[in-house]
């Protein structure tokens, strides 16, 4: 039986910071955070101490209501903590990489404005660019400290209050600020958490190896253990023997990954690996698609199936997962969570099963009703107030959100995708889902890993070029990719251009860094 997680009733949580308060009253000894790279553990009833000496630190520092705190730290208790106490001083909390170089962090810093960044000793980058921005530089938080008696600060606000602010390229290229408000993120993790099984109970010990600064390890991770008051063992390494040795002597029971950490376990011999997932119960991955071969190989290894979802910084991030269904069912991120409305529209925002007969234009390039194909549209109280700073773009005046992802409904009603409408590629007029592709070329017994982008081309505008990590011992050759390709692909979907590489250049959260993949020599 599932150990209960919090409820959320008209009198539950408001504020963010209120879930770590919670959870220091019903279990204060309890562990919140285990840092394996940092040699520390915290107790609810530290991480409640450290938040509020955090957010005391930050009040003195000159950070008032709504101000924004950048957070530029790695893995670990300390960014943690940073974040809490911006959140409980009334601030708006900026997560950034540590790898994020100069021009990343003056694009962020001169369109937020911060008043304080939090960053590590010897950051010359973050303290230039605060400088530069006006911003005071402090280091990171001091987990021993504690407030003084009448010294605590009463964060008030929530709800509609911007907690975090988070920064995505999304489909423009251009970091845009996302306003993810205290409503928004609570609204997810209850919705979360009203899955059965739950993803986190408040037994259980969680491995978060994604980066804290991306919006699935923040909220759909952390903030989600704070909302069960369970535990979140955190480490910046996720190599495979690091991963098993932190799975057995962690006592871990549920991992939220990306595809690439739950394929790189794979590299371990089976018995290692069966034996370090033995207390597993829960595997979430999510931020990229995971080929149908990893989740059967996994299965076969482990005996565990792993759950796929599909979320965005929008979102907060979580909107649908197979666990909704209960079945790991290979190419689906399954059904919307409760409380999270999904439907298919066209560019205009209109359902793809609704038709209008005075239209004589063709269908547009992401919608197709005879495939019962278009964008994905969401609505529900976990959507974002619109990007920062005047939130535009946010939902629409019925609350809609139209992303730019493309899929389709099967017979069971739960979601696949077929690509961003961004990667769409073009050739002769005709559309290429890269996605489509990639997974022919994964059916090739010689192929590791495949992902497909378009390049220009004189004659057909855009060609479709492939780059592959051939498995080890392989010696696959194009002519083979393209005999394979030519017997279940359309012509012009058929890959023009082929590459191998060691390995698929990839985003700090293990998704494929598409715009890197033209550069890649053929």
């Amino acid at each position: 039986m599932d150990s209960p997680t919090r409820p959320q009733g008209p009198g539950g949580p408001r504020h963010l910071a209120d879930l770590v308060t919670r959870a220091a009253g019903a279990g204060p000894d309890h562990p919140a955070i285990i840092d394996v790279t940092g040699g520390t553990t915290l107790t609810w009833a530290d991480l409640d101490a450290a938040t509020a000496a955090e957010a005391a630190r930050l009040v003195g520092a000159g950070v008032g209501h709504g101000d924004r705190v950048v957070v530029r730290l790695a893995n670990g208790a300390p960014f943690c903590v940073a974040v809490l106490g911006a959140l409980r001083a009334g601030a708006t909390a900026v997560p950034m990489g540590p790898i994020a170089v100069p021009r990343e962090l003056d694009i962020v810093f001169s369109d937020c404005a911060p008043a304080v960044v939090v960053a590590g000793p010897g950051d010359t980058d973050a303290a230039s660019c605060a400088a530069a921005a006006g911003a005071t530089l402090i280091g990171p938080p001091d987990l021993t400290s504690r407030v003084a008696d009448g010294a605590a600060v009463t964060h008030g606000g929530g709800g509609e209050d911007i907690a975090l602010l988070v920064y995505t390229s999304g489909t423009t290229g251009t970091p845009r600020g996302v306003r993810l408000s205290h409503r928004a993120l609570l609204a997810n993790r209850a919705q979360a958490a009203e899955l059965r099984p739950a993803p986190v109970t408040t037994v259980d010990r969680v491995l978060l190896s994604l980066p804290l600064f991306h919006v699935f390890g923040l909220a759909a991770g952390f903030l989600q253990v704070c909302w069960a008051g369970a535990t979140a063992v955190l480490t910046e390494r996720s190599d495979p023997e690091h991963t098993a040795e932190v799975l057995v002597a962690q006592r871990v029971s549920g991992v939220a990954g990306v595809p690439s950490m739950f394929r790189s376990l794979l590299d371990l011999p089976a018995d290692r690996l069966r034996a370090a997932t033995a207390n597993v119960r829960m595997c979430t991955s999510g931020g990229a698609p995971l080929p149908a071969r990893w989740l059967a190989d996994f299965h076969d290894a482990t005996g565990l199936w792993i759950f796929e979802g599909y979320g965005l910084t929008e979102g907060g991030p979580v909107l649908t997962t197979n666990g909704v269904g209960g079945v790991a069912k290979a190419g689906s991120v399954g059904r919307a969570l409760p409380g999270v409305e999904l439907r298919l529209v066209d560019a205009e925002g209109r359902p793809i099963d609704t038709e209008d007969p005075d239209d004589d234009e063709e269908l547009d390039a992401v919608s197709d009703p005879g495939h019962d194909t278009g964008l994905v549209a969401v609505r529900g109280p976990n959507l974002f107030s619109g990007y920062w700073p005047d939130g535009e773009g946010g939902p629409d005046e019925d609350g809609w959100f139209r992303t730019a992802d493309v899929g389709f409904l099967d017979a069971d009603g739960d979601l696949h995708l077929v690509d961003r409408s961004s990667d769409l590629v073009i050739v002769n007029g005709f559309n290429v889902y890269p996605r489509e592709v990639e997974r022919v070329l994964a059916e090739l017994d010689g192929v590791a890993e495949a992902a497909v982008v378009g390049v220009p081309d004189d004659r057909t505008g855009e060609a479709v070029k492939a780059v592959l990590v051939r498995a080890a011992g392989s010696a696959l050759t194009e002519e083979e990719v393209r005999a394979h390709c030519a017997l279940r692909l359309a012509r012009f979907k058929t890959p023009s251009v082929i590459a191998f590489v060691d390995d698929l250049p990839r985003t700090p959260t293990g998704k494929v860094a598409r715009r890197q993949l033209a550069q890649v020599p053929s």
